[in-house]
């Protein structure tokens, strides 16, 4: 299982973040991706986990900020992740 840091242990370690992105998905994507990964581990016997791997550079500009801020955008940006970006890991 990933281990998360929380805001507290990043900014000791990397100082206080420029921003913070969040990334959401709705339920119905949720329950889907779940499934996908679920299946990996019921195939594996458990040998294996699923999980989501998304490597991206994006780029936001003061235009961008301006059009978010404007309302002219409903997000700074958006990450799609595809069935390729589900990745297997072996338990050891």
């Amino acid at each position: 299982m990933s281990e998360r840091m929380n805001l507290q242990d990043i900014v000791r370690e990397y100082g206080v973040p420029l921003v913070t992105l969040n990334v959401t998905a709705n339920q119905q994507n949720c329950l889907a991706l779940r499934e996908k990964l679920m299946a990996i581990r019921n195939a594996s016997q458990g040998k294996e986990q699923g999980y989501l791997e998304v490597e991206c550079t994006f780029y936001v500009d003061v235009h961008d900020i301006d059009r978010y801020l404007s309302g002219e955008l409903p997000n700074l940006s958006e990450i799609y992740a595809f069935d390729e970006d589900v990745k297997t890991h072996s338990e050891e």
